[in-house]
C-alpha cells in the first residue's frame, strides 16, 4: 500500500529535514530518495528565517531527480512569492492609497529574507518554482500551504486555482504579484467558531476530505513553545491538519504521515 507524506515549512533549514525523511525512511543516510512507492507533498516555504534556503531548494530539486515521477510534489508556500518577487521587482514602490513604503524588498527584509538565497538563486531555479501548483489531492487529503479560504479567488476547482495562478504569476504586474504574496499571507481561516465551517466550504468546493495545511505555527495555536512540540495538530471538528511545526523558531520539521480516508 502507498504511504503519503507532507511536509511544510522548512525556512532554510536543510539538515532538519533531511533529518525528518531519514527518520520517516524517506531517505538513506547518504541523503538519496528510498522512499520505494511512498508519495511526499512539500507545502512550501523553503525560504527566508533560516539561514539556507537555497540548500533546501538544492536538496529538494535533487530528491525529485531520484524519485520516481510523482512521488515528490511540491506546492508554492507565501515566502516562495516573496522570494521571486523580490528577485523580480526588487525595491519597486508597489501602488496602494495611503502606502508609501510597500516593495517586496521590504516585506523581504522584514521576513527574515536572506542576501545568499537571492544571490544564488538562478534563472532555471526561478521558472522552476514558478510552474508548481499551489493546491493538490491525495489520499482524501486536500493539500496547501497557507490556513486561508482565498484559494477561492482564483476558481472553484484544483486545476482551475493552479492555473490561474500559474498564469498571473507569468505576468509582469507588480499590483497582480501582490495582490497573491497578500492572499498567501492571510491565515487562522479554520480556527475559531467559524472555522469548521470554513473548512466544510472550501472540501466542497475543492474535494477531499480533511484539509491539511503549513503556514501557521502548531505550537503557537497550543500556547507551547515549539521545542516542545512532538507532531501536527488535528482541529476544526477534524477537518483541518496543521503541520508547521516552527522549524526556524526551535521546533521540529515535521514530516507526517498521512491516513487514507478514502479507503473504506
Amino acid at each position: 500500500m502507498t504511504r503519503v507524506f507532507a511536509v511544510s515549512d522548512i525556512h532554510g533549514y536543510p539538515e532538519k529535514l533531511k533529518a525528518s525523511l531519514l527518520e520517516a525512511g524517506l531517505i538513506d543516510a547518504e541523503g538519496t530518495w528510498s522512499g520505494e512507492d511512498a508519495r511526499l507533498w512539500i507545502l512550501g516555504d523553503f525560504f527566508d528565517r533560516g539561514p539556507d534556503g537555497i540548500g533546501v531548494l538544492r536538496f529538494v530539486r535533487q530528491l525529485i531527480e531520484q524519485a520516481p515521477d510523482g512521488a515528490i510534489t511540491v506546492l508554492l508556500g507565501n515566502h516562495e512569492i516573496l522570494a521571486l518577487g523580490m528577485r523580480k521587482f526588487g525595491d519597486t514602490f508597489v501602488p496602494h492609497d495611503g502606502i508609501t513604503s510597500r516593495s517586496f524588498e521590504r516585506s523581504w527584509a522584514l521576513n527574515g529574507g536572506q542576501d545568499r538565497d537571492q544571490e544564488l538563486l538562478t534563472d532555471d531555479d526561478v521558472s522552476w518554482l514558478l510552474d508548481r501548483p499551489m493546491l493538490g489531492l491525495d489520499a482524501g487529503h486536500l493539500l496547501m500551504h497557507s490556513d486561508t479560504a482565498e484559494y477561492l479567488e482564483w476558481g472553484d476547482t484544483i486545476d482551475q486555482i493552479n492555473a490561474t495562478a500559474r498564469a498571473e504569476l507569468h505576468s509582469d504586474d507588480i499590483e497582480v504579484w501582490w495582490e497573491i504574496w497578500r492572499r498567501m499571507t492571510s491565515r487562522y481561516a479554520f480556527r475559531g467558531a467559524n472555522g469548521p465551517e470554513v473548512a466544510r466550504i472550501i472540501l466542497h468546493h475543492l474535494g477531499g476530505h480533511r484539509i491539511v495545511h503549513g503556514h501557521s505555527i502548531v505550537a503557537d495555536q497550543l500556547g507551547i513553545d515549539p521545542e516542545f512540540l512532538t507532531g501536527p495538530h488535528l482541529y476544526a471538528e477534524g477537518l483541518a491538519l496543521g503541520i508547521d511545526g516552527g522549524a526556524f523558531d526551535g521546533g521540529p520539521c515535521l514530516v507526517v504521515e498521512l491516513e487514507d480516508l478514502t479507503a473504506d
